[in-house]
């Protein structure tokens, strides 16, 4: 019996499809994931077809039950799965859709494994970490390869060198550049420069210490890029290349820059897109129509005005919460040259009327963003409540959606005690558990996720703004507008302006009239995660614009 596992998916061509591995070093969070996109907007630049994917480490099948505090926002992709907020960031790069394909958890190749081996998929063989789970691993990214097309699969190894829960994953990278060959995989190690402010001077060492560690266990980088928080010495630079192996040319500095988008235009400034070329062996020449567009996309950030939004949540201490608000906000802030100042609202502290009033004193705009559970919901209420009355424009999305359905019960219908069945037990439960929810017991992925369509209804605000009859979003949620309830608000004045195609009962957009709101709209749904860099999210720019127009700016 064979000891090597064939991980070759049939009609897998060999070289059809280049890699590049980015992996981190000495510690995470320095913008792995940053230069990761960075790397394949560079690369887009030559019209390449480029696709991405990521690998964390923790044994969870998805990121859907992860806490925002630990972890950041939970992204969801069209196809319905619930990732790392990296594939938010892949998607706005390359301008593409991404699949479960693109998102590889250690606990879902564990899952692929346990599963197939119940099923006799190995039979006869004890199962182990090689060849098995690196052979299911290597399986696995040559199916992502062969069904995105690309050209160049850039994959991002999440955690750093010497995690325990990486070390199988990085093993089956450097066995897939034993089997690909040289020049159709290459390694980027991301490495930290540290400068401690009691020295005022970047120290290596540490660096070192980590490409070292990555080369014992058989990876020789090709490029290494130093994050810092300054330009990068040459001194420094000199070190790294020692320890190395590589010459000067490899060794790219990556200090903090004003703006994530320039960081294309500083790595082209430094070759690394010909150095990638050249070490791959790709012929390829940059195209200027999409290179000239980013440019310009990035002067727009050369702000001549300022407007000030409020995000009202529960995560307001961790801004990786809501990391694809934040970022759709930038993409419309480009668009009209305008920075925009985000006033983080802990809606916790907001306990009466008085307090939203001062909270949100000098706001030109508030959002509502997603959110579970019942702390800080009140205060959400109170905001919502405030945008509407004193005409602020408001976007709500999701939970913002479904708390503006309660404010507008409570205050216009005079319903006291209108409120979610996710919150209370109330009489009046304007917002309820969808029909199909009801009878779930699981947590992970199981809720309303993923892309669905929407019908626009005509002579709406939505409707001009989409310039669309139909629609396609991304939902994550569990409860609706009740429909007990859709007449008696739709009455009054709410207007439901988009509803599921497929259930016309259920209600996933609202506005109030233009002669009533400057802007008041929201969401069922998460527009934030569609938007993206030359793409502004329709209903983002036109909050944005409410917002603008009242100041007369040109």
């Amino acid at each position: 019996m064979e000891e090597h596992f064939n991980s070759i998916p049939s009609r897998y061509k060999k070289g059809k499809t280049k890699y590049i591995v980015v992996i981190g070093s000495v510690m995470s969070g320095v913008g792995k994931g940053t230069f990761t996109s960075a790397v394949a907007t560079l690369l887009r630049f030559y019209n390449l077809n480029i696709s991405m994917m990521k690998f964390d480490g923790y044994l969870n099948v998805d990121a859907g039950t992860l806490n925002p505090y630990r972890h950041g926002e939970v992204f969801v992709l069209d196809d319905g799965t619930e990732t790392d907020l990296d594939l938010g960031t892949y998607e706005r790069a390359i301008d593409r859709n991404l699949t479960s394909i693109n998102s590889l958890t250690g606990g879902k190749i564990f899952n692929i494994i346990i599963n197939k081996e119940r099923k006799g998929g190995y039979l006869g063989r004890d199962i182990q970490f090689l060849p098995h789970v690196t052979g299911e691993i290597k399986r696995f990214i040559r199916q992502c390869a062969m069904k995105d097309k690309a050209k160049i699969l850039i994959i991002e190894v999440g955690g750093t060198v010497g995690d325990i829960e990486n070390s199988y994953f990085i093993e089956a990278m450097r066995e897939l550049k034993n089997e690909e060959g040289d020049n159709n995989v290459m390694f980027i190690n991301v490495a930290y420069v540290i400068q401690p402010s009691s020295l005022g001077e970047q120290k290596s060492k540490a660096a070192q210490l980590g490409i070292r560690r990555l080369m014992s266990l058989g990876i020789q980088p090709d490029i290494v890029v130093c994050r810092s928080e300054n330009v990068v010495s040459k001194n420094i630079k000199e070190k790294i290349s020692l320890v190395s192996n590589l010459p000067m040319n490899r060794i790219i500095s990556l200090q903090n820059l004003s703006s994530i988008y320039s960081v294309p235009l500083y790595l082209e400034s430094q070759g690394l897109d010909k150095t990638i070329l050249n070490i791959m062996n790709i012929n390829a020449k940059k195209q200027r129509g999409y290179y000239n567009k980013w440019k310009k996309f990035v002067s727009g950030f050369n702000a001549n005005k300022t407007i000030n939004v409020a995000i009202t949540g529960k995560y307001t201490g961790v801004h990786d919460s809501y990391l694809s608000i934040l970022k759709a906000l930038e993409h419309v802030s480009a668009l009209f040259k305008c920075k925009i100042n985000i006033r983080w609202i802990e809606t916790t502290n907001v306990k009466n009327s008085s307090d939203a009033e001062k909270a949100l004193s000098g706001i030109d705009g508030i959002i509502v963003p997603g959110g579970f559970g019942s702390r800080g919901v009140e205060g959400k209420i109170k905001c919502i409540e405030y945008a509407r009355k004193n005409n602020i424009p408001f976007l709500g999305l999701c939970f913002g959606f479904q708390l503006a359905v309660v404010e507008f019960a409570r205050n216009v219908l005079g319903i006291k005690d209108a409120n979610s069945t996710e919150i209370s037990r109330t009489k009046n439960p304007v917002i309820d558990i969808l029909p199909e929810q009801k009878s779930i017991k699981q947590k992970g992925a199981t809720m309303r996720l993923g892309g669905y369509d929407i019908l626009i209804k005509s002579n709406t605000l939505a409707s001009m703004y989409y310039k669309k009859r139909i629609i396609r979003e991304r939902f994550r949620h569990r409860y609706e507008v009740n429909p007990i309830y859709i007449s008696r608000l739709s009455k009054a004045g709410l207007i439901f302006s988009g509803i599921s195609k497929d259930d016309s009962r259920i209600m996933q957009i609202l506005e109030l009239p233009a002669n009533k709101h400057r802007f008041f709209m929201a969401t069922q749904f998460h527009p934030e995660f569609t938007s993206r860099p030359l793409k502004p999210h329709p209903l983002f720019v036109e909050f944005a614009r409410s917002i603008i127009n009242k100041y007369h700016y040109k």
